[in-house]
């Protein structure tokens, strides 16, 4: 076993890796996929506006995990702790694939959309060089990798501000009307307002990203909870204020279907040339977003590869602190995704994936205050139970429905846990 990593990680950067997490693929492709099944421009903001609150609910509760297990790892550390060894680490092996490689690939995919127009290259030939610049950054030095990342985080929040200022500023595409409440409620009502749900859970996604790195946060029992926290708050006025821009800006008939919403939304802003430009700057603040997967998904994998000796390997990190194997492993199966192509594909699956270990997780809250009251608590969530019981069953309702909607879909998720679960299980039962 490698030792302990030095704690490098400060608020700032710990606030940055949430922003970055959560400000990504999502919020610029789920939109139009939303307005498939949805016409209420109000219904569409709900939803968005549902997702913040859970997600707040998410993250306060991971806040109490993260205070009171502060190691690396997230729920490979938490359901391991909580419920078994061989769940934490089917959870650790969900995440390893499903959590940062599929979001890390998703990513990229966007960036090489996006960035088409104005570099001339395939999607997939940007989304690998895209990987190979952000790899080289985190996988030698974490110094240099955390400062890459706040950059990188700070040009996303700018560009985002500048892009909803010159949305606001401009005659609208489409005239929003909210005063339709009964269509809205229609709407919200929905089959598709639940599988919906699936897709901005998936946008809001990156909540919890600081606790993947708890082993080298500085405080961790103070910075955690207020990063999560802080973070999710900005995430989630941003994302309503980005969200009524590209409802503002986009004709109505052109939003249903359409994956590249913040490309369609930029052109009608600044016109074809314009938006051909400001589609490549926002293929820029991806970057962060493939920056924060590449920083956080391999502590996952180290995390793992310390309890488990035939992945030892995986655990070594460099003179500088960075974990090389670790960050190279999942840059690999990243680019397997990508390989693949099937986007929309590949975030359904993740997000339903996703959505289901973070329930697991927030339950395991309840059941840590029953099976573990003397726990030292440095953070409680407030109105408890309350917020966990929140998130619980509004995610729990979205998977329901999304499993009806999408039954494919969730066997597939289902499929990936049970064999991950399998896999620990029959790791745990040979002897060491």
């Amino acid at each position: 076993m490698s030792a302990a990593p030095p704690r490098t990680v400060g608020y700032v950067a710990a606030l940055a890796i949430v922003i970055a997490n959560m400000v990504g693929t999502g919020v610029f492709t789920t939109l139009g996929l939303q307005a498939q099944g949805l016409s209420s421009p109000l219904a569409l903001l709900a939803l968005w506006a549902i997702g913040g609150i859970v997600a707040l609910a998410g993250a306060l509760s991971y806040g109490e995990l993260a205070a009171a297990l502060p190691r690396s790892g997230g729920e490979y550390a938490y359901l391991g702790r909580i419920y078994h060894p061989a769940l934490g680490l089917a959870a650790g092996i969900v995440s390893i694939t499903v959590g940062f490689a599929a979001p890390m690939a998703l990513a990229a995919m966007a960036l090489g959309y996006y960035a088409a127009p104005f570099t001339g290259l395939a999607p997939a030939a940007t989304a690998a060089l895209a990987m190979g610049v952000v790899t080289v950054a985190h996988a030698f030095d974490t110094r240099v990798g955390a400062r890459f990342h706040v950059l990188a985080t700070v040009l996303k929040l700018g560009l985002v501000l500048a892009f909803c200022a010159a949305g606001l500023a401009v005659a609208p595409a489409t005239v929003l009307v909210f005063t339709e409440v009964e269509g809205a409620w229609q709407g919200i009502r929905s089959p598709s307002f639940a599988v919906s749900l699936i897709y901005v859970a998936y946008a809001y996604s990156g909540w919890n990203a600081a606790v993947y790195l708890a082993g080298e946060v500085r405080e961790p029992q103070r910075t955690l909870p207020r990063s999560l926290l802080h973070g999710t708050l900005t995430v989630t006025g941003l994302y309503l204020l980005l969200n009524f821009v590209f409802l503002r800006t986009t004709p109505s008939a052109e939003l249903p279907g359409t994956v590249e919403v913040g490309a369609l939304s930029a052109r009608w802003i600044f016109g074809a040339e314009g938006g051909a430009l400001m589609s490549g700057l926002l293929s820029l603040l991806l970057l962060s977003t493939i920056s924060a997967m590449a920083w956080t998904g391999p502590r996952v994998i180290e995390a793992a590869a310390q309890d488990l000796k035939p992945l030892g390997w995986l655990a070594r990190r460099t003179r500088r602190g960075a974990p090389l194997r670790a960050v190279l492993a999942q840059s690999g199966l990243a680019l397997a995704f990508v390989a693949t192509g099937a986007f929309e594909g590949v975030l359904t699956y993740a997000g339903f994936t996703l959505s289901l270990t973070a329930l697991l997780a927030v339950l395991g809250v309840l059941v840590l205050r029953q099976t573990a009251p003397a726990l030292p608590r440095p953070y409680r969530v407030p109105a408890y139970p309350l917020t966990p019981l929140l998130f619980i069953a509004v995610t729990g309702f979205s998977l329901v429905y999304a499993s009806l909607e999408r039954p494919v879909v969730a066997l597939s998720a289902l499929a990936t846990l049970g064999l991950a679960l399998g896999l620990a299980i029959r790791r745990r039962s040979r002897p060491t």
